[in-house]
């Protein structure tokens, strides 16, 4: 879905009126609500609403700042990680971004599960923080990187992280794989030349077709195909805790990567719902 700023899409997209830009609206808390594990009945009552705890989490993410710089307006920060740890390790965000890519597919018209799809990966440098990290000799980046899959449209699919120094068509293999649980209708993969390898070709039912670059191509040149995940890349990069690979886990960085998008999704399906 590509965006022309207009009178109209700057009213739709603004965010004004609330605490903070980052802060789900009544129409998003409506949205994401019921695709949040349930409370439990027993036990002491919570002393923070959900609402306010995924606020902060997207407030963490959004604005880049290590946990225990959340202002007071928001729950304290253990409070916070603890959530955001459990559903880290619950795998939530990845069950919520699977449901929000089948609502807004079918709310744009097309089936709830894709056919086609779209896979590249990201270079990302690390911090002190530690954790696994590689160099990337093509890039010239020492870090991790990520690889994503999207459907047609950019919405993400499947995201995985592994150190930067693992060749795209190594790292395609486990990411293809994961793929056919969760949308097991995928038949066609775009892809650039980095993954024309036997391997990528052979790891699953799914068609690898490569979208190589025009021989006339000097400099940047938009590639068919291929651009969409690029985009997908951009939408996730304007929250700033992804400006780096911040967090010393794979779980915690795959947990963010899929927030970014539950966040983008809701935000969408709000304004069309």
């Amino acid at each position: 879905m590509i965006i022309m700023w207009t009178v109209a899409t700057r009213r739709d997209h603004r965010r004004e009126g609330l605490r903070v830009a980052s802060d789900l609206t009544d129409a998003e808390w409506a949205v994401l609500e019921p695709l949040l594990p349930r409370r439990r009945k027993s036990g002491r009552p919570p002393a923070w609403p959900m609402r306010e705890i995924v606020n902060a989490i997207f407030y963490v993410l959004r604005g880049g700042i290590p946990w225990r710089m959340l202002p007071p307006c928001f729950p304290p920060h253990q409070t916070v990680y603890g959530w955001f740890a459990m559903l880290r390790d619950g795998g939530v965000w990845q069950d919520i971004n699977h449901r929000l890519v089948m609502l807004d597919r079918e709310r744009a018209g097309r089936e709830a599960s894709p056919t086609a799809a779209v896979i590249d990966s990201q270079s990302a440098k690390t911090t002190e923080a530690g954790g696994v990290r590689g160099y990337d000799a093509g890039n010239k980046v020492l870090g991790r990187k990520r690889h994503a899959m999207v459907d047609t449209d950019g919405r993400l699919l499947v995201a995985q992280l592994h150190a930067a120094d693992v060749q795209d068509r190594d790292g395609a293999v486990p990411l293809l794989k994961t793929s056919r649980r969760s949308f097991p209708f995928i038949e066609l993969a775009f892809a650039d030349a980095a993954y024309a390898s036997e391997r990528v070709r052979k790891a699953t039912s799914i068609a690898i077709e490569i979208v190589r670059k025009p021989p006339w191509q000097v400099g940047f040149c938009v590639h068919k195909r291929r651009w969409v995940v690029e985009r997908c890349f951009a939408w996730l990069g304007r929250n700033r805790r992804l400006a780096k690979e911040f967090e010393a886990t794979i779980a915690s960085a795959t947990a963010f990567l899929y927030a970014a998008s539950v966040m983008l999704l809701v935000r969408r399906l709000a304004r069309c719902g």
